[in-house]
């Protein structure tokens, strides 16, 4: 067994683990493709491959009970086999399309048979044995990466020499085929994002971003400076009252007034949040994340097992939010158990009811934040780069994302704690969160309008005329509308993923017309 083959399923497990790892997004293929081609020997290719799967599948994210498909296992064995019988990015994703549906079916699987531990996890909750709770929420969450590792090993082992002998039978005309459906495949990525980001109200952003790149040939990173610049315009307006406190002139916070739980409890249950959906199922949700994530406030403020028992079944029922805001709704939570255990007039079932009432509205403002926002500016700057073969795309990718993510991540925890629910009304008086979800849609808007003109290389080869006076067809389309086709091709796709067309059928769609538009010679 080769040694390769070893740490490109390692690549796999550590890509799978990432439910581990606070949904940080090291498992996108802008990340593990370079680390496979580092493994293979050809660190170029691997960022390049990255890059364009990445550009294919940037809408894939996984949103309330949606399971995208799995480009972890796809992308980590297109990128390795591609590498492996030198035939490229074209090669790379004709593997990771089908490889990543089949893998997203035995995903959706698992989430529906790890609810049958939702049982046992009630079992323990009700002993009161926090211990086991712990220890099964973790046991689970890493049947999924050893599970993925063993397929991406076995396909390795098994598949390799006869891939390659494979591949190497295609002839010319089928990757050139290839190689445009691979082009066209990024609008399947944009359309997903305009349906989570697009409205009437700010449509026109969408069209601003494009312009700013089609006409003036403005690269993404500085649409997205100036998408910063328009938000902070657009929502500067006036805060409506807020209660103030006449010393420090600042919005007064409701504080719990005697405090049992130390910062090292709080910042554990922030490290314990990063694996929220380890455990993620089809019936209850994040629900043992949650669970396993608040243990450390429960240790401290209960002492029997009874008052224990009552606070975990508390937590073991449904919860859904998004993981980036979620560190918000612990800090809340962990001030009213603190509360709770002190106060015996306290009622504990307004514990889940705020917890329930959070759960909507932090998933629509965070999920806005950081998948509308976010992670387009990263993955916008990131592909741009790494499409040229530069290492520095996904380093800048993982810091655009992340640097925000953990620090806001991480002060929210504290700020939900030491606020406790009159923080959000505070939110609310003031305005924040439209400001927040309007500023942030506009930003990522923009940097998305940009991308179909930027990252889309679509064109059509057709000419009118006599071969000596003939006039290209793409030559008038650019004098009209620059980049209008892979515009025009990213509504389309918008147009049937608002019909709620599954994306699978969309990406066999999108090859079909590529494969054969570039064998009738009307696209390039």
């Amino acid at each position: 067994m080769s040694v390769s083959f070893i740490l490109i399923a390692l690549i796999a497990m550590f890509g799978h683990s990432e439910d581990f790892l606070g949904t940080t997004l090291l498992s996108r293929p802008l990340v593990l493709g370079p680390l496979v081609g580092l493994v293979l020997g050809d660190l170029n290719q691997g960022i390049i491959i990255g890059a364009t799967l990445e550009l294919i599948f940037m809408g894939n994210i996984k949103v309330g009970a949606a399971i995208p498909p799995d480009v972890i296992t796809g992308g980590v064995l297109g990128t390795a086999f591609a590498i492996l019988s030198g035939k490229g990015p074209a090669i790379a994703l004709a593997i990771a399309i089908p490889v990543s549906i089949l893998a997203e079916m035995m995903i959706s699987a698992l989430f529906v048979l790890r609810a049958m531990l939702n049982k046992k996890f009630n079992q323990y909750a009700e002993e009161g044995d926090y211990k086991k709770i712990q220890w099964l929420h973790i046991a689970s969450g890493l049947v999924r990466p050893l599970l993925m590792g063993f397929i991406v090993l076995l396909a390795l082992q098994l598949g390799a020499n006869v891939m390659k002998e494979f591949l190497d039978m295609i002839p010319a005309w089928v990757q050139s085929g290839l190689q445009v459906a691979g082009n066209m495949l990024p609008a399947l990525g944009f359309a997903l994002l305009m349906n989570l980001m697009l409205n009437k109200k700010v449509a026109p952003y969408f069209f601003l971003g494009f312009m700013l790149a089609a006409y003036l040939k403005l690269p993404i990173i500085a649409i997205g400076g100036l998408g910063v610049i328009i938000a902070l315009i657009i929502t500067q307006t006036t805060p409506k009252n807020t209660d103030i406190d006449e010393e420090t002139e600042e919005p007064t916070l409701e504080t719990v007034p005697v405090q049992k739980l130390t910062k090292g409890d709080i910042r554990n249950i922030f490290f314990r949040s990063l694996t929220l959906e380890a455990n993620f199922n089809f019936e209850t949700w994040q629900n043992t994340g949650f669970a396993f994530s608040i243990i450390p406030a429960l240790k401290r403020l209960y002492t029997n097992k009874e008052d224990m028992a009552k606070a975990l079944k508390r937590h073991l029922q449904l919860f859904n939010t998004s993981p980036y805001g979620s560190t918000l709704v612990f800090g809340i939570t962990a001030a009213m158990e603190e509360q709770n255990s002190g106060d015996p007039d306290f009622d504990d079932e307004s514990i889940s009811s705020v917890k329930l009432g959070l759960m909507g509205p932090l998933a629509g403002v965070f999920d806005s934040l950081f998948w509308g926002t976010f992670k387009v500016i990263a993955a916008g700057v990131g592909t741009s780069l790494a499409i040229k073969g530069n290492i520095l795309g996904p380093v800048i990718f993982i810091l655009i994302f992340n640097i925000p993510h953990l620090l806001l991540r991480y002060n929210l925890t504290f700020w939900g704690y030491n606020a406790g629910t009159k923080f959000l009304r505070n939110l609310a008086k003031s305005n924040v969160m439209d400001k927040l979800t309007t500023g942030a849609s506009i930003l990522g808007l923009m940097v998305v309008g940009a991308m179909p003109a930027t990252l889309m290389a679509i064109t059509t080869p057709i000419t009118i005329g006599s071969s000596k006076s003939a006039i290209t067809v793409q030559g008038i389309l650019d004098q009209i509308v620059p980049a209008i086709i892979p515009l025009g091709l990213t509504f389309l796709v918008y147009y049937f993923v608002r019909k709620n067309v599954k994306t699978t059928y969309l990406l066999l769609g999108l090859l079909v017309l590529g494969f054969v538009g570039s064998m009738i010679h009307l696209f390039a």
